[in-house]
């Protein structure tokens, strides 16, 4: 029962958003409660959803000041020369643009936080799909595949919590993926270049865009009082720093973000009211992430403190035929895409991979394939409505999450093919 009505829970959610009946923000506050109410659990509601919030508080926290942080250096002028050199190397055409939006996300997802490569992606290129008329839900796309690729490098937080749920060594997970990162980093660009091609043809034409393509993005607004380009390199300095933070880890990244945009205030807008202008001048901005993140953990706080994620989880593993039980690997592989969607990384890393590591371990699978298999369905879930940084980049460009799914789920179900193929291929979930 439990699994029926967690499976119900989740498709009513995506129906409700993916047709536009209710926005995000309502659906995410109110399907849960809906359906916990319906499974019996009414009288402890309040505990679910207030430790759900709790778990994705420092979440909230990073993006928020994450959003300050860079609202505050766009107004400075610091990202003004990079977008300068980047409209000069793309130039104009739709195809160098999309593939340079990959390689910049590419890089700068190596330091494994997804709300920074899109934070730093779409303040450099946004500007430039905007002035073209191109698709900002291409640029979602090329986002999303180069960040949920590179989250497979040991510190991407998914790598790390398959590797800790099974209690293996990381690098044994990793080191056998290094092929089939190579194969996602290609067929990211291969997206890219196609996705070019598209919106080179379509502006050709002078076709426009699909009804709901394109919104009213995050407008990082410039006031010409607040530039700073004499502080051009201090703000420079300051940015390498918090990225070089976050990087390393050597503290958590709420309070790097915390601390960098303190220093960045002070620093900039030394002014009791130009702080305060700054502040209310981005407020509009950043409120509406931390509310949507926020309703993201009430919904995973139900769906874990009432069972249904449980039971799901050994539902779904019940249906897999014992004939299969050597294919586990490639099993688990497949099944990683649709599980990766609905449910949120902690559940599915320590949920539902160990129920599925001590079922292959009956067949002789090493849980170090299960590990690897249970990464391939990332660029899914880059996608689903339990992760935070599809409402940020949703926000960023203006572009409803719906629409964002609707445009993307194909690419990401493609790129994740190519990961399990590449991965087959090369024996490391076989």
């Amino acid at each position: 029962m439990l699994m029926v009505l967690g499976f119900a829970m989740v498709a009513s959610f995506m129906i409700l958003i993916m047709t536009r009946r209710l926005s995000a923000l309502v659906a995410l506050i109110l399907t849960p409660l809906v359906f916990g109410v319906v499974a019996g659990h009414g009288a402890d509601l309040g505990k679910m959803a207030v430790d759900g919030i709790a778990q994705l508080a420092p979440t909230a926290t990073l993006l928020l000041f994450a959003v300050l942080y860079f609202a505050l250096m766009i107004d400075a002028g610091l990202f003004d020369p990079l977008v300068s050199r980047v409209l000069r190397l793309v130039g104009d055409d739709p195809v160098r643009i999309a593939l340079g939006t990959a390689a910049v996300a590419l890089i700068v997802a190596l330091d494994g936080d997804g709300a920074t490569t899109a934070l730093i992606t779409i303040t450099a290129f946004l500007p430039v799909y905007r002035r073209l008329g191109m698709n900002p839900l291409v640029l979602a796309v090329i986002l999303g595949s180069a960040n949920t690729v590179m989250n497979m490098f040991p510190w991407g937080g998914p790598s790390g919590r398959a590797a800790a749920a099974l209690r293996i060594d990381p690098a044994d997970v990793f080191i056998p993926l290094l092929p089939t990162i190579a194969a996602g980093v290609l067929g990211t660009l291969a997206i890219a270049w196609h996705l070019g091609r598209s919106e080179r043809g379509r502006l050709a034409s002078g076709v426009a865009l699909a009804s709901g393509a394109m919104g009213a993005p995050i407008a990082f607004e410039r006031d010409p009082e607040a530039a700073r380009p004499r502080l051009l390199w201090l703000n420079l300095i300051l940015t390498l720093a918090v990225l070089g933070c976050a990087i390393t880890h050597v503290l958590p990244l709420p309070l790097v973000f915390m601390g960098g945009f303190a220093l960045a205030m002070l620093v900039n807008y030394p002014s009791l009211a130009d702080q305060r202008a700054r502040l209310q001048a981005h407020a509009g901005n950043a409120l509406p992430i931390v509310l949507l993140i926020l309703a993201a953990g009430l919904f995973t706080g139900v769906m874990t403190g009432t069972g249904m994620i449980d039971a799901m989880a050994k539902g779904v593993m019940v249906v897999v035929p014992e004939a299969l039980g050597p294919w586990l690997g490639v099993v688990t592989a497949f099944l990683s895409i649709p599980f990766q969607f609905v449910l949120s990384n902690d559940a599915y890393y320590f949920g539902v991979v160990p129920v599925v590591a001590q079922t292959a371990a009956h067949y002789g699978v090493a849980p170090e394939v299960i590990a690897r298999a249970s990464l391939l369905g990332l660029p899914v879930h880059g996608l689903s409505p339990l992760v935070a940084a599809v409402y940020l980049v949703s926000s960023l460009l203006g572009c409803d999450v719906g629409a964002m799914q609707r445009f993307g789920l194909k690419w990401a179900g493609l790129l994740s093919l190519v990961l399990i193929g590449a991965a087959a291929a090369t024996g490391a979930i076989l």
